[in-house]
């Protein structure tokens, strides 16, 4: 007869992965109702993108777009490195993903600020509302992803993960795959195929 308790046998999930998870499983409702949102305002208009829309510079985007994929895979290195019980690994690929991150923000705010120059604002027109509304949420999720990076690193110098016990940095890598994801389907549909 089988009880409802677990035996130490059983692998279970740890509640900061569970809970991850499913904040993501929200978080991927939240920007698939932008991308809905989109994809119909986009249906329905008769010119697309409309007058007063100037071109993205796709090219330029996609280049500060390659620090913030490769800090996908310096974050996993450091998840791999930790679960190798090497904390100091942890601590520098987590480290380097928060500053391949900033330089994504960074960017970003360059581009803001010359396509405010240029008079392309948020009130410009439905698609300047839709293109800072979706990147800027997009932006604002990075942010706080660099903050949960900078916490991990904090607990990660003061000896709160092992091997065992890593539960909380996987968890901040899945966000910040699911960050990566998210920019990827963004760059698609505003600037590639805008």
């Amino acid at each position: 007869m089988m009880s409802g308790h677990a035996t130490g046998s059983e692998r279970r999930v740890p509640s900061t992965l569970l809970g991850m998870i499913l904040f993501i499983s929200s978080e991927v409702m939240f920007f698939g109702s932008l991308f809905g949102a989109y994809f119909t305002i986009r249906g329905n208009a008769g010119a697309w993108p409309p007058g007063g829309t100037p071109e993205l510079d796709a090219l330029r985007t996609g280049l500060f777009s390659i620090p913030l994929l490769a800090s996908s895979v310096t974050q996993q290195l450091g998840l791999l490195a930790l679960k190798k019980q090497d904390s100091r690994g942890l601590i520098r690929w987590t480290v380097i993903t928060i500053l391949l991150g900033a330089i994504f923000l960074l960017n970003q705010g360059v581009e803001y600020a010359q396509l405010s120059s240029e008079g392309f604002t948020v009130s410009t027109n439905v698609f300047a509302t839709l293109f800072f509304t979706m990147t800027g949420f997009h932006g604002l999720h990075v942010f706080a992803g660099l903050v949960v990076l900078g916490l991990i690193v904090s607990k990660a110098r003061r000896g709160h993960f092992s091997a065992q016990r890593h539960g909380p940095a996987e968890a901040a890598g899945y966000y910040w795959h699911f960050v990566d994801v998210v920019w990827i389907f963004l760059f698609s549909v505003l600037y590639l195929l805008q």
